[in-house]
């Protein structure tokens, strides 16, 4: 991705000497209605030369010149070149790239055992990171409407980067709040995707036992230069008031919400969210869920426009710890088809078939995922009552 080096952004990047980080203090982004894009963000014929003169957005242009500069700098684990790619061939459309140095450098995950596990202050969490992994703060202007209470939202490095521009969006950290999702959070999340003008800036949240390696309320955000197969999958309505659907065609099922852009819609898409994740959490059942621009709900197709923000929900097998011996975890970016393959034998020898295989085996029982589905169903058809 083309990044100016001439932004006059200063204030977000870090002062030459070390010894001044911890004093300059955290930056605000400061937004309002006007810098959420709702409309005019698709993909071109030609990705790759489109996204060398991407015209970026403000929030663009303030993230990526401030990473790149951490990176630079040293902040990272490792240096992040560009990752070798390949749609693997079938029906899906999986997203395969080698990323050797996070499979190995990565920060072990922590001693997880529940999916309502509480935070530990003695774990590592992100108030013990380095003062110059902290890229700014999250701060909504005054009077946008439908939301009472602003929280605090710090963007921080992601210092094992799966991609260009891998943050991390952590509310109110000092609160110590364990990796359960809040509305908050998800707001931040949604407004996030509509802050960029770049069509593959996604965000995504793993849940205790859905691959979560810290136990510290944060979501993922990170730029791909490629179409997923979630953006424009076709799906079926669960609920007659249209606001629940399933998604098909994709590595797996999923429960789709959709909203065309800010306002009332959003605010209740963020309710019906939580309500949801709230139940899987209660009920000990892992989970992951993505956040893109993509196609509304129904009959679509890949090629479909990307009129609104889709938020694909997976209940999965609850799983601790990470296997090493498997080509990839299964975790949000997985089961939306962005596969970050660890070595490259696999990255070599991987097909639709056997990442089929590997994510299939981490969703839940027939019986159970119906269980959750009625659930579900029900709940929001009583959010409509």
């Amino acid at each position: 991705m083309a990044i100016p080096h001439g932004s006059n952004e200063t204030s977000y990047l870090l002062p030459p000497n070390k010894e001044d980080w911890e004093g300059q203090g955290i930056p605000d982004f400061v937004y309002g209605q006007k810098d959420l894009m709702q409309e005019g963000i698709q993909w071109p014929r030609n990705v790759p030369s489109f996204l060398n003169t991407l015209p970026l957005s403000r929030f663009d242009t303030v993230l990526c010149s401030a990473w790149r500069q951490r990176m630079e700098l040293g902040l990272f684990r490792y240096c992040l070149g560009e990752l070798q790619t390949q749609t693997l061939p079938g029906t899906v459309g999986f997203v395969a790239q080698l990323n050797v140095e996070r499979g190995v450098q990565r920060r072990p995950p922590q001693n997880i055992r529940s999916v309502r596990q509480p935070f530990d202050p003695e774990q590592f969490n992100f108030n013990k990171i380095r003062p110059g992994e902290v890229l700014f703060r999250l701060h909504r202007e005054p009077g946008l409407p439908d939301v009472l209470q602003q929280e605090e939202i710090l963007v921080l490095i992601n210092v094992s980067p799966l991609e260009w521009g891998h943050v991390l969006l952590v509310p109110e950290p000092a609160r110590g709040l364990p990796q359960r999702l809040l509305p908050g959070a998800l707001r931040a999340g949604l407004e996030a995707v509509l802050l960029s003008s770049h069509p593959g800036f996604r965000i995504g949240f793993n849940s205790l036992g859905g691959l979560a390696s810290v136990n510290h309320l944060h979501l993922h955000g990170y730029y791909l230069a490629h179409r997923l197969p979630v953006e424009g999958a076709p799906s079926e309505p669960l609920d007659p008031g249209g606001h629940l659907y399933l998604l098909q065609a994709v590595p797996a099922p999923g429960f789709l919400f959709y909203t065309s852009g800010p306002g009332p819609d959003l605010e209740a898409l963020i309710s019906r969210v939580c309500l949801a994740t709230n139940y899987l959490t209660d009920h000990e059942i892992a989970h992951n869920l993505f956040v893109t621009r993509g196609a509304p709900p129904g009959k679509t197709s890949p090629s479909s426009a990307l009129t609104g923000i889709r938020v694909i929900l997976w209940a999965r097998k609850s799983s601790f710890g990470i296997k090493e011996s498997e080509a990839f975890n299964v975790a949000l970016c997985e089961l939306a088809g962005h596969l970050p393959v660890k070595t490259s034998q696999d990255f070599s020898s991987l097909t639709e078939a056997a990442a089929l295989a590997l994510i299939q085996d981490c969703l839940l029982p027939h019986d159970q995922a119906e269980e959750v589905r009625a659930a579900l169903v029900a709940l929001v058809a009583q959010e409509e009552q």
